[in-house]
């Protein structure tokens, strides 16, 4: 009987040492998994951020490109005066020039 009781004492020993060992491995498993859920909950907390300055960068992106494509019809516009205009000089340089010439024959005699 006392071999029994020894026995049993020995088994509650190792089972209670067992159960300390097994709570202690579970408490680390679950600071460890803390930390990657608490890093993973930071990645996508940084990407959605990411995603929303990309966005917001895009449509500022977007509105540069109207304006910019706005300015290039209003150059493209103003070159197109331009030309018309300096056709113009051109095309009436030479009568331009016959009566200017005149004038100063006028003003000479």
């Amino acid at each position: 009987i006392e071999q029994i009781i020894e026995d049993s004492a020995k088994l509650e020993k190792e089972a209670t040492a067992g159960e300390a060992k097994a709570q202690a491995d579970y408490e680390d498993f679950v600071r460890s998994s803390n930390g990657v859920v608490k890093s993973l909950q930071d990645a996508v907390l940084e990407k959605s951020d990411a995603i929303a300055a990309a966005k917001t960068e895009a449509a500022q992106a977007a509105s540069d490109h109207e304006s910019t494509v706005g300015e290039l019809e209003s150059l493209e516009q103003f070159k197109a005066d331009l030309h018309g205009e300096c056709d113009f000089v051109i095309k009436n340089f030479d009568i331009r020039q016959s009566a200017r010439l005149q004038e100063i024959e006028a003003i000479q005699n």
